[in-house]
């Protein structure tokens, strides 16, 4: 009896079904991004390779502190990668590098430096995010731009696997209204 090898058809179907899969898993569950600039320092530097989880945007909305990737509203063939501070129907200001929410400073673990500067109280429209770099000195955000619709949004940063020796998942950054101040 003679066994089978693999003829041009066994490997056009392995190529096929493996590029279909390729292309759902992009479309829809995971792409692989790569960072450019200082806006997420030192959380993310410049050439590092990251996934996005495609796939949580559609089930639940962003969270505060969450790191998303999405198309930059003044040109959505790029892409950005910023930190989700402001959520819908929230008032978001900035006061001498703070940020506040709804009147109450924004606690955020993931900054190191924090901005100098200010930005004017504004509510965060229905479907749009308000995002900043973790570096914020060093980063162009809705401070400068707006808010990013929904619609722009790619999705979680989830996983970095390059450089190896940072690889692993990155939670999202921990934030919070400070209890018991007034602004």
């Amino acid at each position: 009896m003679r066994k089978h090898s693999p003829g041009w058809r066994d490997w056009l179907h392995t190529l096929i079904a493996a590029g279909g899969l390729f292309l759902f898993t992009e479309t829809f569950l995971l792409q692989g991004f790569s960072v450019y600039g200082s806006c997420m320092e030192p959380n993310l530097y410049t050439g590092e390779r990251i996934l996005g989880n495609k796939l949580r945007y559609r089930l639940h909305p962003p969270q505060r502190g969450d790191m998303v990737v999405f198309r930059y509203p003044d040109n959505p063939r790029k892409i950005y990668v910023k930190r989700v501070v402001a959520l819908p129907g929230e008032v978001v200001a900035i006061r001498d590098g703070t940020v506040y929410l709804n009147g109450k400073p924004l606690h955020e673990s993931y900054v190191i430096n924090p901005a100098h500067g200010s930005y004017p109280p504004a509510r965060v429209p229905s479907g749009q995010y308000f995002v900043l770099g973790d570096n914020r000195d060093h980063s162009s955000d809705s401070r400068a731009w707006g808010f990013v619709p929904t619609r722009h949004l790619e999705g979680k940063v989830w996983l970095r696997y390059w450089p190896l020796r940072r690889a692993g998942i990155l939670p999202a950054g921990r934030s919070c209204p400070s209890h018991g101040e007034q602004s």
